[in-house]
């Protein structure tokens, strides 16, 4: 459930990957001449498929390494806002929208990772630019409150470069600075089950990292 960004990708300004190379000569590293090569990664940590740590928003919040490690490995709940999209493409998921979904699937269960699916993931390589458009199909605040205060949910993700259309990025602000993690710029939303899979997202334990690109799978019964 991971975008693998290339030099077009939407989010391909905010990094630079150069090869290693020898202090001395200059010259980069090879395999045929050093037996090995490497690269040197310049990026911004919310780059491609990514997580947002509390203290992305939040002077106090937890980083990357103080996220808990039985946080990573999550009940798996995909919402689907596609069928809402030929009528608004720009569809926020709503609290109605939600209810409509757990009349169908049942209630979504306390603990649980919950991913928005837009299908916005198809547009993240062959059409970059319409990726970045806004306004987009994402979340709506009240729907964010909801999952968290009214069903107790751990973390969230979508398929979006932010989480919402608001100008003040509400729903980002209230989840970060209330503990939670979340995972942007998701992936195959659309080759999961609504209910029953387990998420698993990793990132590297940067001290007191900001964020960072991640790699989320699902293992699905």
């Amino acid at each position: 459930m991971t975008d693998s960004p290339s030099s077009a990708a939407p989010t391909a300004e905010r990094k630079k990957l150069t090869p290693a190379a020898d202090p001395k000569t200059k010259r980069p590293y090879t395999v045929a001449e050093d037996g090995f090569r490497t690269t040197v990664y310049e990026m911004v940590g919310q780059y491609g498929t990514h997580v947002d740590p509390p203290a992305h928003f939040d002077d106090n919040g937890v980083g990357l390494d103080e996220i808990p490690l039985e946080q990573m490995i999550l009940p798996l709940v995909v919402l689907d806002d596609t069928p809402y999209l030929a009528k608004d493409s720009n569809h926020a998921f709503s609290v109605t929208d939600l209810q409509a979904w757990e009349k169908k699937h049942g209630r979504i269960p306390r603990g649980s990772f919950v991913a928005l699916r837009t299908d916005m993931y198809k547009d993240f390589d062959s059409d970059p630019e319409r990726f970045k458009r806004s306004p987009f199909p994402a979340w709506a605040f009240e729907t964010i409150k909801f999952l968290y205060e009214q069903r107790g949910v751990t973390a969230t993700g979508h398929e979006s470069l932010d989480t919402d259309t608001t100008d003040k990025m509400e729903s980002e602000t209230y989840l970060l600075q209330k503990g939670h993690y979340q995972i942007e710029v998701m992936a195959n939303l659309d080759k999961v089950p609504p209910k029953g899979a387990l998420i698993v997202v990793t990132w590297p334990k940067v001290k007191k990292g900001l964020g960072f690109p991640a790699r989320a799978f699902a293992i699905v019964p």
